[in-house]
């Protein structure tokens, strides 16, 4: 399997789908599936029954995976979407974003 470009935290733009045009942080990296879950992208309805930490229940609007290839990183000097280029220094891996030539941390 395949590397991929976008780890937690960084941020990300949609490149298409419902959500087309949105920016969001990345709260986690589904590896196996390929996909990732953005802060405030492809938000769902879910029926939660009545628990300890939700005692009412009712409808929950949570964040659904959306898959890697409709995101882009953002470039850290631009601020607009970017590719990523793979550096390889040593055992260190560093990202590069091709549009400015910046290291992505």
């Amino acid at each position: 399997m395949a590397k991929l470009h976008i780890k937690k935290n960084d941020t990300v733009y949609v490149l298409s789908g419902e959500d087309k045009g949105k920016t969001g942080k990345v709260l986690k990296v589904l590896v196996e599936k390929q996909r990732a879950l953005v802060e405030g992208v492809n938000m769902v309805s879910k029926s939660m029954k009545p628990s300890a930490k939700n005692p009412q229940g009712g409808i929950v609007k949570q964040e659904a995976p959306i898959h890697i290839s409709n995101l882009s990183l953002i470039d850290p000097k631009s601020g607009k979407p970017t590719r990523v280029s793979i550096k390889h220094d040593g055992k260190n891996v560093i990202r590069i974003a091709k549009k400015s030539g910046e290291e992505i941390k």
